[in-house]
């Protein structure tokens, strides 16, 4: 048995919900991309997108934004293990998450170019 208190179902839906809650107050990266993300899917509303590219448009900003997070989660843990203190290791770790972060955006860039290009060119 865990020392942890069981919370049940509802209550890892309502931690999940607080995640999300702190992950948008405290970073502004996050923000943005939410920004981003909900203007690019009007977008692609607006301009008629099939199911499929919806579904692949969907995919790419929860990659994101999942990366984002994760990203965001990794440096609160290590800040809190390390009290904030420089340490090599704990800064290769953040760059290291903060460049998935990058992969992760430069590829949906590649993705919006490839969805948006053709719709766009359509359009004339």
């Amino acid at each position: 048995m865990s020392k942890f208190k069981q919370q049940g179902f509802a209550g890892t839906f309502r931690n999940a919900r607080k995640g999300v809650r702190i992950a948008l107050k405290s970073e502004i990266n996050i923000r943005v991309h939410f920004c981003i993300a909900l203007t690019v899917v009007l977008m692609a509303f607006l301009l008629g997108f099939s199911i499929i590219k919806m579904c692949v448009l969907i995919l790419t900003i929860a990659f994101v934004i999942v990366a984002e997070m994760m990203n965001s989660a990794i440096e609160f843990a290590l800040d809190s293990v390390f009290h904030n203190r420089y340490s090599k290791l704990v800064g290769m770790a953040k760059d290291i998450a903060a460049g998935a972060v990058m992969f992760a955006s430069g590829t949906a860039i590649v993705i919006g170019i490839l969805l948006f290009g053709s719709a766009i060119f359509n359009l004339f």
